[in-house]
């Protein structure tokens, strides 16, 4: 079922990523009708020093 990746900054807490797995599971349930527990939800941390918007570096960007 689905399969949902999230990449974000480094940094979020534990508690923050719960909190957005379990928003991200109920408006998939709710919105496609699938039961919580056929989603999957990956958390990918990537650091500033590896992420670019526009070519240019999230880590120069202030």
């Amino acid at each position: 079922m689905p399969v949902v990746n999230v990449a974000m900054y480094a940094g979020r807490t534990d508690q923050q990523k719960s909190d957005l797995a379990k928003a991200i599971t109920k408006a998939i349930s709710e919105t496609a009708g699938i039961p919580d527990s056929a989603t999957t939800i990956i958390f990918q941390d990537v650091e500033k020093t590896e992420w670019a918007v526009g070519g240019v570096m999230a880590s120069e960007d202030q």
